[in-house]
C-alpha cells in the first residue's frame, strides 16, 4: 500500500518496545543514551548524489544532494520556499522518484524500495486523521494493517498516547480535539509502528504560535525518549534551532552548511547561511582575510572570509555596542530610527551618518540606555567576535 496522507508506512520488522531510558539531568546525556541504543537498531540514513527534476522543469529540485544522519539523531532541513527541503524528505520516504543517487538506511540500499517497504513513518502539516475513529483507533490503524492482534495493538497504542500525553483522551474523536492534540495523535500513530526513520514535514505550521512552541518541545522530548532517527523539515529557524541535533540549511537543492545549532549560528561558512540564520548586519570594511577593519575597530574573521579593500562584514546585532552619545573614540556615529521592545531583549535600528548604512543592535532590555528614543545620536562599535567577510 503506498504512503498517503491518511496512512503511515508499515515496517517490515516485528513490533518491539524500543523506548530509550534517558537521563533527565540534561538533554546532552539523554541524546548520548539514545544514540547508543539507536545504533543497535541501525537506523542511520545516507543520501548520496541525489538529483531530482520534476516533469516539465529544467531546474533540479535536488542537485547532487548529500546527507548523512546518525542513528537516533534529529536533523532539521531548513530553508525558504522552493529550496528542496520537502523534496529531499519525500525522496527519502520513497514518495518521489529520483533521477540519480542512492539512499541507504541502516546500511541497506533503499533507492528502489517502495515507500511501504522502507520502514518509515511520516507526519504531515495536515493532521490526516480519520474523523470517524477515536484517537486510540487512529493510533492503532498502522498496527492493524500489519496484522497485529487486537490486544497487542491496543497496548502499544495506549503506550504511544501516554508518550505524547494523551492517554486520557484515547476515547475522543479527533474532531473533538484541538489542533495541537490532533498533531500529537498523528505523532503517536507514526511512532506506534516503530519506524526506523520518522519524517516530519512542517508538522507545526498549522498551529498558533504558543501551541507551536509547546509542541516543538514535546516533539523533541518524545524523539529523545523513543530514540528514533528523525528528519524534520521547516522554514522556521527558531523552530530548527530549538530542536535539532544538527541543522542543514538548504539553498538551490543542496545543503549549504550542516552543523549543530551553535556552530551554525556562530560560525557560518557562507554569506547565505549568515544572513538566513538569525540577523546579520552587512557593514562595509576592509579585510586581509584574517581580520577586518569595521568602524575603526579590528574584527577577527571566520575561515573562508573574503579579503580586499571593499568587503561586507556580517556582524550579528548582539556583537555591536551602542553608546548613547556621540563619541571621539573609534566607532560610527548613527541616529536611532526605531526601538523594538521584545520582552527580555531590545532591538535598536539605526542609520549610520553620511553612509546611510542601516545597522541593528540587540541588547538585554536592562542595558538599554536611559532616555534613548527615536532620533537619538549614538556611537556604534563592533565587538572583537569572529565574523564572516563576503
Amino acid at each position: 500500500m503506498p504512503l498517503t496522507q491518511h496512512h503511515v508506512v508499515p515496517s517490515e520488522t516485528p513490533m518491539q518496545n524500543n523506548t530509550a531510558s534517558v537521563s533527565k539531568q540534561s538533554v546532552t546525556q539523554a541524546a548520548q543514551a539514545v544514540l547508543a541504543e539507536s545504533a543497535e537498531r541501525g537506523g542511520g540514513v545516507q543520501m548520496f548524489g541525489i538529483d531530482k527534476i520534476y516533469a516539465g522543469s529544467t531546474t533540479k529540485a535536488l542537485d547532487n544532494f548529500n546527507l548523512e544522519i546518525k542513528p537516533g539523531e534529529m536533523v532539521v532541513l531548513l530553508g525558504g520556499s522552493g529550496c528542496g527541503k520537502s523534496t529531499a524528505l519525500r525522496s527519502l520516504a520513497g514518495l518521489e522518484d529520483i533521477q540519480h543517487g542512492r539512499i541507504l538506511v541502516g546500511g541497506q540500499d533503499m533507492t528502489s524500495v517502495p515507500a511501504n517497504k522502507r520502514g518509515m513513518a511520516m507526519v504531515f502539516q495536515a493532521y490526516s486523521l480519520f474523523p470517524h475513529m477515536s484517537a486510540l483507533e487512529n493510533v492503532e490503524f498502522g498496527l492493524e494493517i500489519r496484522g497485529i492482534g487486537r490486544a497487542e495493538r491496543k497496548r502499544v497504542a495506549m503506550e504511544k498516547l501516554e508518550l505524547v500525553g494523551l492517554s486520557d483522551q484515547a476515547g475522543k474523536y479527533t474532531q473533538q480535539m484541538s489542533g495541537g492534540q490532533q498533531q500529537r495523535v498523528a505523532l503517536a500513530r507514526a511512532l506506534a509502528i516503530n519506524p526506523r526513520v520518522l519524517l516530519l514535514d512542517e508538522p507545526l505550521s498549522a498551529l498558533d504560535a504558543k501551541v507551536r512552541v509547546q509542541l516543538r518541545d514535546e516533539i523533541r522530548r518524545i524523539q529523545l525518549e523513543a530514540g528514533t532517527t528523525t528528519v524534520f523539515v521547516t522554514h522556521d529557524q527558531e523552530e530548527a534551532l530549538a530542536v535539532a541535533d544538527r541543522i542543514g540549511v538548504m539553498h538551490h537543492g543542496r545543503i549549504e552548511q550542516i552543523a549543530d545549532p551553535t556552530t551554525l549560528y556562530r560560525r557560518p561558512t557562507t554569506e547565505y547561511v549568515a544572513t538566513f540564520i538569525g540577523l546579520s548586519n552587512k557593514i562595509p570594511g576592509s579585510s586581509n582575510g584574517t581580520e577586518a577593519e569595521v568602524f575603526g575597530h579590528r574584527v577577527p574573521l571566520l575561515d573562508g572570509s573574503a579579503s580586499g579593500a571593499a568587503v561586507n562584514v556580517l556582524v550579528r546585532p548582539e556583537n555591536i555596542i551602542l553608546r548613547a552619545q556621540a563619541s571621539d573614540t573609534p566607532g560610527a556615529r548613527a541616529h536611532v530610527m526605531m526601538i523594538h521592545f521584545l520582552g527580555s531583549l531590545v532591538r535598536v535600528d539605526t542609520i549610520v551618518d553620511h553612509s546611510g548604512i542601516p545597522v541593528t543592535v540587540q541588547m538585554p532590555a536592562s542595558e538599554l540606555p536611559t532616555g534613548l528614543r527615536n532620533g537619538s545620536v549614538v556611537t556604534l562599535e563592533p565587538l572583537p567576535i569572529p565574523a564572516l567577510a563576503a
